[in-house]
């Protein structure tokens, strides 16, 4: 008997979508496997009822508040490939391949970081993505943002929305680009200080930043790092040819969560760059509900009901 749903990642996006999934009684199949993107993080926050849950607790109550529902099965399983059409997917999860009439992929995004000494061992500790997740706790410390070219377009309203935490920033272009004279008044009028020199390292006391040490030797205070590192889809995405927007994210319909391809879902952060579990979770339970209309429809018009 083929599975109605299988999701493909158990982040919050996953195990909110097989949670609405479950209780509108359809038969899912939820693989969660390989590295946790915010594996390094502390604590989740900005969720509410859940402010401060360590991410792997945040999972164990998850899967554990699915273990209620009978027909939804959890696998600590790797998805590595969907072949079929929409209502007959073969998916291969682990050794088996299974069947099912929907896909939803959950996977995250792959971050790649920066190679500069130092800021791999300080991800998810003193290095950041976003201060709604933890600028609270580092408020009114020295904070900086290393902005890439890429960032260029974003970079003004961006370290302008971080002085709502701090009045000690820099920004670190690390002579990747030159910012417009205008918008570097507009920086300094709000006293944020720029360094232009390329960065040589991160100085850091175990898990705890001290400083930005520049190409010249010169060390910049600084406890709190900001970065947007480029960032990279996994190889299913890939492989089932999706269609992706100009930033890199999954094209989604912005209703139903289909993707390009007839029968196949996404949700998450692999849909945006406005990312956070709560976010996630909200996308994946929009996911679920428009697949289990589909679906219902489509099962109930087939007699198979």
């Amino acid at each position: 008997m083929p599975y109605d749903v299988i999701i493909v990642g158990g982040g919050p996006a996953g195990l909110s979508a097989a949670l609405a999934l479950g209780r509108a009684r359809k038969r899912v199949l939820l693989c969660d496997a390989g590295p946790r993107r915010n594996a390094a993080a502390e604590h989740v926050h900005n969720f509410v009822t859940r402010d401060g849950t360590a991410p792997e607790e945040f999972r164990r109550i998850g899967r554990q508040q699915l273990a209620a529902y009978p027909n939804v099965e959890v696998r600590d399983a790797q998805v590595d490939g969907v072949e079929g059409s929409s209502g007959a997917f073969r998916v291969a999860v682990g050794a088996d391949t299974v069947e099912a009439r929907r896909v939803l992929l959950c996977t995250g995004m792959i971050d790649e970081l920066p190679a500069i000494e130092g800021l791999r061992d300080l991800w998810g500790h003193a290095v950041f993505q976003c201060p709604y997740c933890h600028g609270w706790e580092a408020q009114d410390r020295p904070w900086g943002y290393l902005a890439r070219a890429a960032d260029s377009s974003h970079l003004l309203p961006f370290a302008l929305l971080l002085r709502g935490w701090t009045r000690d920033l820099v920004v670190f272009t690390g002579g990747a680009f030159e910012l417009p004279d205008e918008a570097a008044q507009r920086l300094r009028s709000a006293g944020v200080r720029l360094e232009t020199a390329a960065v040589a390292r991160l100085v850091a006391e175990g898990q705890r930043l001290e400083a930005v040490e520049l190409a010249d030797g010169a060390r910049v205070r600084c406890e709190v790092l900001f970065a947007h590192p480029p960032q990279r889809q996994v190889g299913l995405v890939g492989a089932l040819g999706l269609a992706l927007e100009g930033d890199g994210s999954v094209r989604v319909d912005p209703m139903t969560r289909q993707t390009s391809v007839a029968g196949v879902y996404a949700s998450g952060d692999l849909t945006t760059r406005m990312q956070g579990a709560i976010l996630a979770a909200a996308a994946g339970t929009h996911a679920a509900a428009a697949i289990n209309a589909e679906l219902t429809m489509e099962l109930a018009t087939s007699g198979a009901l």
